[in-house]
């Protein structure tokens, strides 16, 4: 009789779940969206990371999560009237809790609210277990500091009309030619590939 206990083999880690997330800036017409697809352990704070690169931001503001009220963000007690849970290790699966969508801001300035639907689980897949993948744009996301929704109206006609007194200067502090409705998929794709989360 042998006295060798058997030992249990390690369970494998499961790939976590995919989620398909179309995420749509309010109040602007022809809506700016984006699809990604993320997977559901990534934290709020990687997300965050994924949504300045898929709206082409430079993460120069502050912003916060709000999945029905309960606020993540980073906080800072001198400029937290009502303080916000840390995003550092919620998960995205954690935070909504059964809810099919939240909001996103960022600048809280120009107060860019992101609107984001869960619009379907998929399964596992280890090529993006660490990483987010966009589907599908539609839409220039605005510059940063352009003062808002009424701000990016007022940018988009005076930088499509040549003749507008401020036309010059306009282009001068956005430093290229803008079309609003340019999208560049394989530049955000590349960001994303790169970016670990």
């Amino acid at each position: 009789m042998s006295n060798v206990i058997p030992l249990k083999k390690p369970r494998a880690k499961k790939t976590p779940d995919l989620l398909q997330l179309k995420i749509e800036l309010a109040w602007i017409k022809p809506t700016i969206w984006r699809r990604i697809v993320v997977p559901e352990s990534i934290t709020l704070g990687n997300l965050h990371q994924v949504l300045q690169v898929t709206f082409d931001w430079c993460d120069y503001h502050l912003h916060e999560f709000d999945f029905g009220g309960e606020r993540f963000g980073i906080p800072d007690p001198e400029f937290d009237w009502e303080p916000v849970r840390s995003e550092t290790r919620i998960q995205l699966k954690t935070a909504l809790g059964g809810m099919a969508s939240f909001k996103y801001l960022y600048d809280f300035g120009d107060h860019w609210e992101h609107r984001i639907k869960v619009e379907k689980k998929l399964p596992g897949d280890p090529e993006l277990s660490h990483r987010a993948m966009l589907l599908k744009a539609a839409n220039a996301a605005p510059p940063e500091d352009v003062g808002g929704a009424p701000g990016y109206e007022d940018f988009v006609a005076v930088m499509a009309d040549p003749s507008h007194p401020e036309h010059q200067s306009m282009h001068e502090w956005y430093g290229d030619a803008f079309d609003p409705s340019f999208v560049d998929v394989v530049a955000i794709s590349l960001a994303l590939h790169d970016l670990k989360i």
